[in-house]
C-alpha cells in the first residue's frame, strides 16, 4: 500500500467512526450503528448517482463523514451527547481479530470467478473511473438491469484506498463483517460468553454453506442473506421503539432492493416480521387498532422502500432499449414462458426437486441442520428445562421461507434463463445457499433469545458468577464457552486458509496470467483486442472475453481458442486487431505465427503491424 493509499484508508475510517457515532446518537444500538451507516452512505451514493452527480458523491460523503467525526470529538470535549461505555466482550475482540486477519488475506487475492468480469467487479471499476452509472452507449456493460448498491460503496472505498482487486475485496468485506456484527445486537446479556460465541461459531460455519462463492469474490449472494439478517436483528433490538423500527426496516429493505433484483424476498421476510413485532408490542387495547396501525406503519414503511427499486426499474427503462438478463420484465416473461413448453418446464422440475431432496446437496444439509437444531433445542428447553419457548414457532416460519425461495428459484429458472442454462440449473447451489446462510443466522439469533430467557436468573442486573443453578452448570457453562471459542476460531481461520489455497490455484488462471505480459487499462476505450486462450472452454462460454474486456477496459475484446487456418485466413483473422494478447502459450497460434510471420512467440503483450506481430507493455490509445 502507497503513502497516499494510507492516507485514503485513514480518512475513510475516521468517516465511518463520523456516521457511526452520530448514528448511534439517534438510538441506533452499538452493533448496529457500523452496518446502519454504510447502508446510510451508499443511498446517499445512490442518490447522486441517479442525479448523475456520482463523481463529486464519491468524495463528499467521506467528507461529510470527516465532518461528523470532528463535530462528535467537539461534542465530547464539551461533554455534550456523550454515549455510555457499553464495554469490551470477548465476541468484540473475536470480530476485531479474525476481522483483520480476514481483511488482510482478502487484500491480497486475486479475483477469479467468472461474475466478477461480466458484471460486478467491472461495474466498480467502470463507476470509478467513468464517474456516472452505465449509459446506452457503453456496450462494455451487459447486466444493465443489476442495481448497484454493493458497488457503489465499494466504489467510495477504492476511490479512497486506491483501485485493485484486493482494494474491492476489502470493501465489500466491510459490509459482510458490520452486517455479521450487528446479529449481536439481539443479546440481552453480553457478558454470557456462551451465547455469544453460538453466534460466533455460526459466522463461521455460514462459510461453509458459501463455498462455491467465498468473501474473496465481489458476487452479492453472500451479502444479500448477511444484509438480511442485520435488518432483522435491528427490528427486533427496536422492538420497544417503533419509530426506529420502521426506520430501520426502511433502510435495509432500500438497500437489499438495489443489491440485486433477487433481494425482493428478503425485503418480505423483513416486512412480514416487522408486522408480527409491531403488532406483539403494541400498547393499543382494542386488537382492530392494534391489527390496524401495525398494518399502515408495515405498508408505509415497506412501499418507502420499493421507491428506490422503482426509481431504479424506470432508470433502467428510460436508458436501455434491450432487455438484460435477469431483468424484471413483464413482456421478457411472457416470451420466456411461449418459447418453453410444459416438457421441458417438467424437466427442468424434475431436476430441480432431486437437487433439493438429494442428501448429497450442500444446501439441502443446511436446511436439515437448521430444522435438527431448532427442534433439539425446542424440545431441551421446553421439556427438560421446563421453559417455554418460541422457538417451534420460528421452525415453521423459517421452513415457510425456504419453500417459498425454492419456488422463486424454480421460477427464475423457468420464466428468465435461457433453457442451457436452466436445465443444468447453474448457479443453483449459490442461490439455494444464500437463504440457508439467512435462516443459519436467523435460527442461531432465535436460540440464543431462548437460551437467555430459560436461564436460571432471569434478571440481567442480577446475574454473576454465582447466579447458576449449581456448581455443574456452572462448569458446564463455562467448559462450552471454551470449546465455542476455540471451535469458532479453528473454522475461521480455516476459511481463511482456504481463500488463501484458491489464490495459489489461481495464480494460473486468465486473470492473473494478464498481469504478468501487460499493464491494466484504466482508461475506458474501444480498441480492438484478440486474447489467445488455449482452453477452449474459457472462450465457449466468454470468460476470456469478459476478463479482456474488465482487464483492457474495451468494449471491443475477443477471446479465441481455435486456429486451424489457412496462412491466409490466420493473417485476415489477426489484423482485424490492434492488439494480441498472449498470456499462455499456444500450441496452434505460436505454429501459425511462426508459419505466416516467421516469429516465434510464445507468451507476451503484441501491437499488431502489417509485417506482424510487436511486443509491447500495454495498450496505447
Amino acid at each position: 500500500m502507497t503513502c497516499l493509499s494510507a492516507v485514503g484508508l485513514i480518512i475513510f475510517i475516521i468517516a465511518q467512526l463520523g456516521y457511526a457515532g452520530f448514528i448511534r446518537m439517534t438510538g441506533v444500538n452499538k452493533y448496529m450503528s457500523w452496518i446502519t451507516s454504510m447502508v446510510v452512505q451508499t443511498l446517499l451514493l445512490y442518490v447522486m448517482a441517479m442525479l448523475n452527480w456520482l463523481r463529486f458523491g464519491l468524495k463528499a460523503v467521506v467528507i461529510l463523514g470527516c465532518i461528523l467525526f470532528v463535530v462528535r470529538i467537539g461534542m465530547i470535549i464539551l461533554k455534550r451527547g456523550k454515549l455510555p461505555f457499553e464495554g469490551i466482550h470477548y465476541f468484540d475482540a473475536w470480530m476485531a481479530v479474525v476481522g483483520i486477519f480476514l481483511g488482510i488475506t482478502l487484500y491480497s487475492s486475486p479475483l477469479i470467478h467468472y461474475d466478477n468480469y461480466s458484471h460486478w467487479a467491472l461495474i466498480v471499476k467502470y463507476m470509478l473511473l467513468q464517474g456516472h452509472l452505465p449509459v446506452a452507449s457503453d456496450a462494455i456493460i451487459s447486466f444493465t438491469s443489476y442495481p448497484p448498491a454493493t458497488a457503489l460503496f465499494i466504489t467510495q472505498f477504492v476511490s479512497w484506498v486506491g483501485f485493485s482487486n484486493g482494494t474491492m475485496l476489502v470493501g465489500q468485506f466491510l459490509l459482510i463483517w458490520a452486517g455479521l456484527y450487528a446479529i449481536f445486537a439481539v443479546l440481552r446479556d453480553r457478558t454470557r460468553t456462551t451465547h455469544a460465541f453460538i453466534l460466533c461459531i455460526t459466522i463461521a460455519l455460514i462459510n461453509v454453506f458459501n463455498i462455491a462463492i467465498r468473501m474473496n469474490n465481489l458476487l452479492v449472494d453472500f451479502i444479500l442473506p448477511v444484509m438480511a439478517a442485520a435488518g432483522i436483528a435491528g427490528v427486533y433490538a427496536y422492538r420497544h421503539k417503533p419509530w426506529l423500527q420502521c426506520v430501520t426496516a426502511f433502510l435495509f429493505s432500500s438497500e437489499l432492493f438495489l443489491i440485486k433484483n433477487s433481494g425482493t424476498m428478503y425485503v418480505v421476510m423483513i416486512g412480514f416480521y416487522l408486522l408480527y413485532l409491531l403488532m406483539k408490542n403494541s400498547k393499543e387495547i382494542s386488537r382492530g387498532k392494534r391489527l390496524g396501525k401495525s398494518i399502515g406503519l408495515t405498508v408505509i414503511t415497506m412501499a418507502g422502500s420499493y421507491l428506490s427499486f422503482f426509481w431504479w426499474n424506470q432508470h433502467v427503462h428510460a436508458t436501455f432499449s434491450a432487455v438484460s438478463k435477469h431483468q424484471i420484465s413483464t413482456a421478457a416473461y411472457e416470451n420466456q414462458l411461449a418459447s418453453e413448453s410444459s416438457k421441458v418446464m417438467m424437466k427442468i422440475g424434475n431436476k430441480f426437486l432431486h437437487q433439493i431432496f438429494s442428501l448429497n446437496s450442500l444446501s439441502t444439509k443446511g436446511v436439515l441442520l437448521v430444522n435438527i437444531t431448532l427442534l433439539v433445542a425446542w424440545m431441551v428447553i421446553r421439556f427438560y428445562l421446563k421453559k417455554p419457548n418460541n422457538l417451534f414457532k420460528v421452525l415453521l416460519a423459517l421452513d415457510a421461507s425456504f419453500i417459498a425461495y425454492y419456488i422463486s428459484v424454480f421460477a427464475m429458472y423457468i420464466v428468465s434463463m435461457p433453457y442451457s442454462e436452466a436445465i443444468n440449473l447453474e448457479g443453483s447451489e449459490r442461490y439455494l445457499s444464500s437463504m440457508v446462510i439467512l435462516n443459519m443466522l436467523l435460527a442461531t439469533m432465535a436460540l440464543v433469545v431462548a437460551m437467555d430467557r430459560a436461564m436460571f436468573e432471569p434478571n440481567v442486573d442480577k446475574r454473576g458468577i454465582r447466579t447458576f443453578k449449581s456448581i455443574t452448570t456452572k462448569n458446564m457453562y463455562q467448559l462450552s464457552a471454551l470449546i465455542l471459542t476455540l471451535f469458532s476460531t479453528i473454522l475461521m481461520f480455516s476459511e481463511i486458509n482456504g481463500v488463501k489455497y484458491r489464490s495459489t490455484l489461481g495464480k494460473e488462471e486468465l486473470p492473473v496470467e494478464l498481469k504478468h505480459i501487460a499493464k491494466q487499462d484504466m482508461k475506458y476505450n474501444h480498441t480492438k483486442v484478440l486474447v489467445v486462450d488455449p482452453h477452449a472452454e474459457d472462450v465457449d462460454d466468454y470468460y476470456a472475453g469478459y476478463v479482456g474486456k474488465y482487464y483492457f477496459f474495451s468494449d471491443k475484446v475477443d477471446g479465441q481458442e481455435n486456429f486451424m487456418l489457412s496462412k491466409s485466413d490466420f493473417k485476415k483473422e489477426i489484423q482485424q486487431y490492434k492488439y494480441v494478447a498472449l498470456p499462455e502459450w499456444h500450441r496452434t497460434f505460436t505454429t501459425m505465427l511462426k508459419k505466416t510471420y516467421h516469429e516465434n512467440y510464445k507468451t507476451g503483450f503484441y501491437k499488431v503491424t502489417a509485417s506482424g506481430l510487436k511486443r509491447v507493455n500495454q495498450i496505447k490509445n
